[in-house]
């Protein structure tokens, strides 16, 4: 909740936050195991707070747009979870 405050400038409550799956990624330098969640309510317009561009993307344009590696397995999931009927 914290993350989304600093980097979107939403704030949002725990109820309102869903454990979908996570990401385990190798770096050369270190491990990152990232945690991802579904969350259904916030309250603000979500804006870039940290220098970086955001953009509503349909789910199945997610592979047009540079991200980390730790983040590509996650698309699949995402799709999954907002294509469904």
């Amino acid at each position: 909740m914290r993350e989304l405050d600093e980097e979107l400038g939403i704030q949002t409550k725990v109820a309102c936050l869903s454990p979908l799956t996570f990401a385990s990624h190798s770096y050369e330098t270190f491990h990152l195991l990232m945690p991802l969640y579904v969350c259904r309510r916030y309250e603000g317009i979500p804006t870039g707070r940290e220098g970086q561009a955001i953009k509503w993307v349909k789910p199945q344009n997610l592979r047009d747009y540079p991200m980390p590696p730790a983040d590509e397995p996650l698309i699949p999931i995402l799709q999954d979870l907002l294509l469904s009927p």
